[in-house]
């Protein structure tokens, strides 16, 4: 018996062979799902221009996308999500009070500068969004520290941003010496529950860790990085307070302000810029937190959570280098051997 070796059908692919359920797609739309509770509370907060700053982002990003691909003749990866979350983030670290144009620009920088010139998702040696939110930072500093007051309510903020009233962030009076007068101003539940000034996404502590929950419970992300970036922000804080105020006070104020909690559960859990062990995500927590601090006490700006993270997103090869697990059957010292 003979076996006509010309009509079979061999399907040669790489290991891994074993396939999940999840894709690139799935994860993003998680994401996506993850970030709904923060956008509808930024909704209430400071009107509906959250939601038409947030949606124009995303369609610039999807746009920049498709355009670059279209231009260098690669195959299309819109519908993979990841630059509608890469969008999504990027209205969330921004005043709601953002000129349209210049959150374009943003698009623009993270889109094509930070992720599609270094080969597409997943190549990205840093996250888009928050490198887009420093260009911006670093091109027009007053728009992107102009803070409008939250509104409370359901109202169109639409047209104009000339009668928007703004005011200093709670991390920005903490870092000003007003600490005692902006716990008088806001207490411990507005700062939960994100009844205060700052960006679009970062305000409401308790609809990140709804989304937190979330990423958990459909296992998108591990608690490692999330847990030990803001532990070692809270241990320090609390171990060195400023402002004449208690250390629980200083603690809590300084975790629940600013984009500490969207940074963390957001933007230094992106696969593409983190380790991919569990040790190796729990250091580059503590590293975030280290640096976090370290900008808010020394440095002159107030936030630190943005450039915390990019910088330890340079760290991350290094890291995986140096935590990876052993190779089974391989002994330690053969093993260094080898990588010599």
């Amino acid at each position: 018996m003979t076996t006509d070796y010309k009509s079979l059908k061999l399907i040669a692919t790489s290991s891994p062979h074993i396939r999940g359920e999840q894709t690139t797609q799935t994860i993003m739309r998680d994401v996506l799902i993850a970030l709904c509770p923060a956008l509808l509370f930024a909704c209430y907060n400071f009107g509906v221009r959250a939601l038409s700053v947030t949606a124009f982002s995303a369609a610039a990003c999807v746009f920049f996308e498709w355009g670059y691909r279209r231009l260098m003749h690669k195959p299309q990866s819109v519908n993979d999500l990841s630059a509608v979350v890469t969008g999504v983030l990027l209205a969330f670290v921004c005043p709601v009070q953002i000129p349209y144009w210049t959150i374009l620009i943003g698009d623009f920088f993270a889109i094509v500068l930070v992720k599609q010139l270094f080969g597409g998702i997943g190549c990205n040696f840093v996250n888009p969004a928050l490198a887009g939110r420093a260009a911006l930072l670093a091109s027009y500093a007053g728009t992107m520290t102009t803070w409008a007051n939250p509104v409370g309510k359901f109202a169109a903020v639409l047209g104009s941003t000339a009668d928007v009233t703004t005011t200093a962030t709670p991390l920005a009076q903490l870092k000003g010496g007003t600490a005692a007068f902006l716990m008088s101003k806001y207490s411990v539940g507005d700062m939960f529950l994100g009844t205060i000034p700052g960006s679009v996404g970062e305000v409401s502590t308790l609809a990140l860790l709804i989304g937190f929950a979330w990423l958990l419970y459909r296992k998108i992300i591990n608690w490692q990085t999330p847990v030990f970036y803001v532990g070692t922000v809270a241990v320090l804080a609390l171990l060195f307070p400023r402002g004449g105020v208690g250390n629980f006070d200083w603690m809590i104020y300084n975790v629940l302000g600013g984009g500490l909690m969207l940074g963390a559960i957001f933007m230094a859990t992106d696969y593409a810029t983190s380790p991919v062990t569990a040790k190796g995500q729990a250091i580059f927590g503590v590293g975030c937190g280290l640096f976090t601090i370290a900008i808010r006490y020394f440095g002159s700006y107030n936030e630190g959570v943005c450039y915390s993270i990019m910088v330890m997103n340079l760290f991350v090869p290094l890291i995986d280098r140096y935590v990876k697990p052993p190779r089974f059957g391989v002994v330690k010292e053969s093993e260094k051997e080898a990588t010599a």
